[in-house]
């Protein structure tokens, strides 16, 4: 029972990807970040479709997605931070998560920091974002887990019927939750309809 439990551990931590990015632990805040800010950093530097202000309706929140590398060989590429919310403890320039690419050009791993200590934030949790063509919005879905586990201690036809089985639940589908680009205008990273040149 005990190497069952084990294995279980083991692939859920493999499925979820323990250990396969390093993310700072607690959220740090940047002193003096506001909109004005942002707009200035984001209008100062070649834009990626992911950079901008968004805003995330669920939560009536702001925030700055930006470019961030702490080093050359971190694998992470974006961090989010916030500018606006409706929760006042939480301080314009806190960073609420990270984003890094995938092999697939709109799908992204997304960490949210899921835990709160009054203005810190900790436990990064990972969904898997989706920017939608025009890079307008990025919808994501936070991963559930719902396993259930049945006994059969009597094993009557034990070759049909194993003692422990575990059976995946099966969920209904629901609306993914996301973030709406409000800046740049265009959304798809030029600067205000600018075309781009090569």
């Amino acid at each position: 029972m005990r190497q069952l439990i084990f294995a279980i551990l083991l692939a859920v931590g493999a499925v979820a990807g323990w250990g396969k990015t390093e993310l700072p632990e607690k959220s740090v805040v940047i002193a003096g970040y506001s909109e004005d800010v942002a707009r200035e950093r984001l209008l100062e530097s070649d834009l990626q479709p992911l950079e901008g202000i968004w805003y995330y309706p669920n939560e009536d929140m702001t925030l700055t997605i930006e470019r961030w590398q702490p080093e050359p060989s971190h694998k992470i590429g974006y961090r989010l931070l916030l500018i606006a919310s409706d929760d006042l403890e939480l301080l314009p320039g806190t960073v609420i998560g990270y984003i890094e690419e995938s092999a697939v050009d709109n799908k992204f791993h997304l960490w949210l920091y899921s835990e709160r200590d009054k203005v810190t934030l900790s436990g990064p949790l990972e969904c898997v974002a989706t920017l939608n063509k025009e890079a307008t919005s990025l919808t994501f879905d936070p991963r559930h887990w719902e396993v259930k586990v049945r006994a059969n201690f009597a094993r009557f036809l034990p070759s049909l019927f194993r003692g422990i089985s575990i059976i995946p639940g099966i969920k209904e589908e629901k609306l993914p939750v996301g973030f709406k680009k409000i800046f740049p205008a265009d959304g798809n990273g030029n600067k205000f309809g600018r075309v781009r040149y090569l």
